[in-house]
């Protein structure tokens, strides 16, 4: 059966509709409707690139003190802020920010410019003059969780991961790449969760950069315990099974891997 990349979507869109109009006839809060139905959750990933340490605090700084206190009231939490593990000039900054749906996304840059603190929390930031920029240039990347995952799942307190690796895989076609989320709902995700690799999110990227391709964050307590649990992963039986069932070859062209280290700003 050919797999068709837009009828979740629609699916989706449709059970937005009920939920809106539910929610307008009994009051009820529509993030926490969407919730109760289990509706995917969607994630902006946004990168800045720098060219200086003091880029680098300036970015961290707006999302500390101005950016993720405004998402906050919106109702938009946890915000992940991250950098590079490995330290330098021109690291870049990632951004992770979860939203309830659509809509909730595409009402960002109205609440922002209505929200009065933010405006003048923000304000020096977002003027920047183009002799002192803020930063060099962000990218930004929409996408829509896994129904295997629908809904972020954060790092436990009693440990708190140092590292994190954000992966992204390209593949060469849309339904390669639909091939591949089935494959990690067919057993990669959860061999993940069991060997301890702690994932936080599966999104397949909607709107961005390098499509067709899904993007995912895992966290470890340190590097050389993240590298064991990637050694255990590989090893596992299922994985085994997995790689040699032929439904699921050349379904990833290439592999991008990111280790990230959370930022001061950083709510995951």
């Amino acid at each position: 059966m050919r797999l068709n990349p837009h009828d979740n979507t629609l699916m989706t869109l449709r059970i937005l509709y009920l939920l809106a109009a539910v929610a307008a006839i009994t009051g009820k809060p529509s993030r926490a409707a969407l919730a109760e139905a289990e509706i995917p959750q969607y994630y902006e990933v946004r990168i800045y690139a720098t060219q200086s340490a003091e880029q680098q605090q300036r970015v961290n700084d707006y999302w500390q003190k101005a950016a993720v206190p405004a998402y906050n009231r919106m109702g938009i939490q946890p915000v992940g802020v991250f950098t590079e593990l490995r330290d330098s000039t021109t690291n870049h900054i990632y951004v992770l920010i979860p939203c309830a749906s659509p809509a909730d996304f595409a009402a960002i840059p109205a609440r922002l410019a209505a929200d009065a603190g933010y405006q003048q929390a923000a304000g020096e930031f977002l003027d920047a003059p183009k002799s002192n920029p803020a930063y060099t240039r962000f990218e930004s990347s929409l996408l829509v969780a896994f129904d295997g995952m629908k809904r972020m799942s954060l790092p436990a307190t009693n440990q708190p991961p140092r590292v994190f690796e954000l992966r992204t895989y390209l593949s060469s076609s849309e339904g390669k790449g639909l091939n591949k989320i089935k494959m990690f709902e067919s057993g990669e995700i959860p061999l993940m969760k069991e060997v301890g690799l702690a994932p936080i999110f599966y999104g397949r990227t909607i709107a961005g950069l390098n499509m067709p391709c899904l993007v995912y964050l895992t966290c470890g307590e340190n590097l050389d315990a993240h590298k064991k649990h990637w050694k255990a992963f590989s090893a596992a039986p299922a994985w085994k099974q997995l790689t040699g069932d032929p439904q699921y070859k050349d379904n990833v062209s290439r592999v991008i891997s990111i280790m990230l280290k959370r930022t001061a700003a950083s709510q995951i």
